[in-house]
């Protein structure tokens, strides 16, 4: 009998240890579609995304655009989970030092990730659309001197 009660007792508490590794699921798991590195091409320029999985809490990305030769725009990206809530936080260079800015997901589905942050100037929205395996649209927005501005980024995957 103590041999049942034992096994049973057992069974029960690796059952919540699933439930509750199921639970533990992160947010970042619904980001998963943007990793790869990814491209558009305009007529004057180059812009390249690249995201790769740092560890199971960061996603860490980098972009950039090249005209003709130069590289005109740098940034680092990190998609990160802190205390339940995702972030998307975004590192320019600005002179010798870089300025962190932070936007809160508002929004995700299977297909799209909406970040926001009020208080940033401009962008202060950022989302990314998936619309195939080897396509995604990512958009910045917001108020530049009262009025609405958005610039869109049509990005195929890079293989």
């Amino acid at each position: 009998m103590k041999l049942y009660t034992f096994l049973l007792l057992l069974l029960l508490l690796s059952c919540k240890n699933i439930n509750n590794d199921f639970k533990k699921e992160s947010k970042l798991t619904s980001a998963k579609w943007l990793l790869g590195r990814w491209q558009n091409n305009k007529l004057e320029s180059i812009v390249t995304e690249t995201w790769k999985e740092e560890n199971d809490s960061v996603f860490a990305g980098e972009s950039y655009i090249v005209q003709v030769k130069d590289t005109i725009f740098h940034e680092l990206i990190k998609l990160h989970e802190t205390n339940g809530e995702l972030f998307y936080t975004v590192s320019i260079k600005n002179n010798s030092e870089e300025i962190p800015v932070s936007f809160k997901l508002t929004k995700a589905t299977n297909s799209l990730l909406i970040f926001e942050n009020p208080e940033h100037d401009f962008p202060n929205k950022i989302s990314y659309a998936k619309i195939s395996e080897d396509s995604i649209y990512a958009e910045i927005s917001g108020l530049i001197r009262g009025q609405m501005a958005k610039e869109g980024f049509p990005f195929k995957r890079q293989r």
